[in-house]
């Protein structure tokens, strides 16, 4: 049987978790132009929110997949549908036809983030492990931090279409090094069948539940929905043969609390790197090298937290670095939302964002090894995925109930045309209107992100009451899987 080769497959994984992560928020920057040049304001968050949706939706089905038919196929194909979209994404000519390919797009990174993380569990022992997750939670961190400041300069330098095709080589590259260098004996299960109802379910209710957060008259009737379908999907896993999440799963202290904890830091980091960037061109009238500019602490705190974290974690344990990760996090939420504000030296905010990067950087790695060292190879794909899920869903529901808020104040004022709002955030920053019109649009911007800023702070406090019921844990040295890897490499 041929063997993985685990430095160019590692290779492999990192570049399909960075060119995932990264398409998460390299968006952001860029959408103002994108704005400008398509129309469709009221739609602004929907391009972030379709992509988020459709990978928090699939994690655990295709978390599922990889255990039941390995890790190799779900992958590769993951990453091909993700390459193909993107092509599709740069190429759309009009907002409805972005969102659509966005929601391809994400159904890709469904199988590729979770599957990545949950390889690297497969060959890696724990030791091992710490500081590989650590070094990958850095990749995590740099690609979906440094994406807004990654499209603030291909919108200054090419045109938005570059933000979706600069994916192709990355992906690709990928995609040939896993095809060659990554081999794995499978693990099938006998007649195994997947949870088709289960999935069904879970969709159904992920979707009525972001259209409920959304927080108009229209859509408010979506969350007693959500609520009925959602509560059918947990009996329906209670008693499923092959569950897309095996309920049992939460009956373990580590993975309940981190997975809770994923969902509300998620939703502050995700805030955080769609709506920094917009109060920055939006109401401070920057760049968007600018706006980039800004996240710029973020990705420097988090991969160097997440590099020292994994040190740090044989020796301090997981508790330490969770609880004290999500404080500083919140400590740096709570000094963006108060100091970010028109006319303020904006060296504070860079602070804050600094310490919530490096908070981040701590806990969301530890998090993640946690729950992998928590369980054995025939769940840790599904443990992963679930791990994975509760983040995406919380990013995916703060991003969208902050863009209900930001959307509900722009719109206020029945006088003020939805052109008028769309021009505010076109590269020329509003000059063509009217001072009164000028005025009324950047006081509604800015008093609706400065709701979300609060939003995210009180998402990560939160976070942090959260993490303080984190048990206090032994770490063992768990064997890597029987993947066949040779110890040479």
């Amino acid at each position: 049987m041929r063997t993985t080769h685990r430095p160019f497959t590692t290779l492999a994984l990192a570049l399909s978790l960075f060119v995932a992560a990264l398409e998460m928020t390299v968006v952001s920057t860029a959408m103002p132009t994108v704005v400008s040049d398509l129309g469709g304001i009221q739609s602004y968050a929907w391009v972030f929110t379709a992509y988020m949706l459709s990978s928090t939706i699939t994690v655990p089905i295709f978390g599922k997949l990889a255990d039941l038919y390995g890790r190799k196929p779900i992958i590769l194909f993951g990453s091909a549908l993700f390459l193909s979209s993107s092509v599709a994404c740069g190429l759309s000519t009009s907002m409805g036809m972005l969102i659509a390919f966005r929601v391809l797009q994400g159904l890709g990174a469904g199988a590729m983030q979770p599957i990545a993380i949950t390889i690297v569990g497969d060959i890696f022992t724990l030791e091992q492990r710490a500081k590989v997750q650590g070094a990958f939670s850095a990749v995590w961190g740099i690609a979906g931090l440094a994406g807004p400041l990654t499209g603030g300069l291909i919108v200054k330098h090419l045109t938005w279409h570059w933000v979706f095709f600069i994916n192709i080589p990355i992906g690709l590259a990928s995609m040939a090094l896993l095809s060659v260098f990554f081999h794995e004996e499978l693990k099938r299960k006998a007649r195994a069948r997947l949870d088709f109802a289960g999935a069904g379910l879970l969709s159904a209710g992920v979707v009525a539940l972001l259209f409920g957060v959304q927080g108009s008259g229209r859509t408010l009737f979506a969350l007693p929905v959500a609520a009925v379908l959602l509560t059918a999907f947990v009996f329906v896993e209670l008693r499923a043969p092959e569950p897309i999440i095996p309920m049992s799963l939460f009956k373990i202290p580590t993975i309940a609390i981190c997975s809770l904890a994923g969902a509300l830091f998620s939703a502050a980091q995700f805030g955080a790197t769609t709506y920094v960037p917009l109060y920055v061109q939006g109401v401070l009238g920057g760049s968007a090298t600018m706006a980039g500019g800004m996240i710029t602490p973020m990705i420097v705190g988090w991969p160097l937290a997440s590099v020292i974290g994994g040190r740090l974690m044989l020796r301090i344990g997981f508790r330490p670095l969770i609880v004290g990760g999500l404080g500083l996090a919140t400590v740096g939420t709570a000094l963006m939302a108060l100091m970010l504000k028109p006319g303020a030296p904006l060296l504070v905010p860079q602070i804050a964002m600094a310490l919530f990067g490096v908070g981040l950087g701590f806990s969301a790695m530890a998090t993640m090894v946690a729950v992998q060292t928590s369980v054995g190879w025939e769940l840790r794909g599904v443990a992963t995925a679930s791990s994975m899920f509760f983040r995406t869903i919380g990013g995916s529901l703060g991003v969208g109930a902050m863009g209900g808020v930001m959307v509900t104040q722009l719109m206020k004022d029945p006088n003020v045309p939805v052109s008028a709002a769309t021009e505010l955030l076109g590269p020329e920053h509003g000059r063509g209107l009217s001072p009164a019109v000028l005025e009324t649009l950047g006081g509604a911007l800015n008093h609706g992100l400065s709701i979300n800023f609060w939003i995210m702070c009180s998402a990560m406090a939160a976070a942090f009451a959260v993490g303080l019921f984190f048990p206090k844990v032994k770490q063992s040295s768990t064997p890597a899987s029987t993947v066949d890897v040779p110890a040479a490499h």
